[in-house]
């Protein structure tokens, strides 16, 4: 508790208080005027929604693709192992790994140039929004299917048999049985995943150079003074406003994890 709750007071009081010690709110009214720290909110929101939203979709479909055929195979086991692994892979080993292989020269860019695909002739790269997005849907779908398997597997057969000897077709049973069990165990793991996105770091400023704007990645040229000197306390305001962001997403997932364990019992 100590060494969560020291560093969050240092922050949170950093935030409101000038270098002399009074309280103020002009660092958060500088966050809010500056136009930077306003596209890197735009942008840490986009990339988180629009990452969660596919690797949720992606991860949800494996998970039950695997979960479909033999349960406790092989199969099932080495996309479980695969997944704790790859979905903790991320940083700079995921950025040199990104660029090795989709980067100007990477191994894939310069294999697709040989069958007549140029990647970059359509204005992408890399070091973007759009190849970003990619990196971080990476780690995400695997984080989803650790997360969504769960409740997958706590769908019981015997929901299905007994709707099935109700006239209830397959399609009846999704609708009205399996999509309503599953979608706060669903939403809930959507809502990790947009956190997961929102606060990653390394990730981004490794495979970017810090030249997309990013929430974490203008507190780090605040804090560093890269920038503008003495912008020290906005960057501590930046990430007073990243933690309502992450707090208001752990709300609502303890709010629909409440009601996703009543099915899992």
């Amino acid at each position: 508790m100590i060494f969560l709750g020291l560093p969050l007071y240092s922050v949170i009081h950093g935030a409101f208080t000038t270098d002399g010690g009074s309280l103020t709110f002009q660092n958060f009214s500088t966050t809010f005027s500056s136009a930077a720290d306003m596209s890197a909110f735009k942008n840490s929101l986009l990339i988180g929604l629009w990452t969660a939203l596919l690797g949720a979709a992606l991860g949800t479909w494996l998970a039950a693709a695997v979960l479909a055929g033999n349960p406790g195979g092989m199969v099932q086991r080495v996309v479980s192992s695969a997944s704790g692994v790859l979905a903790y892979f991320a940083g700079v080993p995921l950025a040199f790994a990104w660029i090795a292989t989709l980067g100007s020269t990477g191994v894939a860019t310069v294999l697709l140039k040989h069958i007549g695909i140029n990647l970059y002739s359509g204005g992408f790269t890399i070091a973007s929004l759009t190849g970003l997005a990619l990196a971080y849907t990476y780690f995400q779908i695997p984080l989803m299917v650790i997360l969504i398997t769960p409740a997958l597997e706590g769908l019981r057969p015997q929901w299905e048999e007994a709707a099935q000897s109700l006239g209830a077709s397959k399609l009846s049973y999704m609708r009205h049985v399996a999509i309503p069990v599953l979608t706060p165990a669903f939403v809930g793991a959507t809502l990790i995943l947009f956190g997961n996105a929102f606060s990653a770091y390394a990730t981004a400023l490794a495979l970017t150079g810090g030249t997309i704007a990013i929430v974490p990645t203008q507190i780090n040229e605040a804090l560093n003074g890269n920038v503008i000197a003495n912008q020290d306390r906005v960057g501590l305001a930046l990430g007073v406003e990243m933690i309502v962001v992450v707090a208001f997403v752990m709300i609502g997932y303890w709010m629909v994890q409440s009601r996703a364990r009543r099915w899992l019992q």
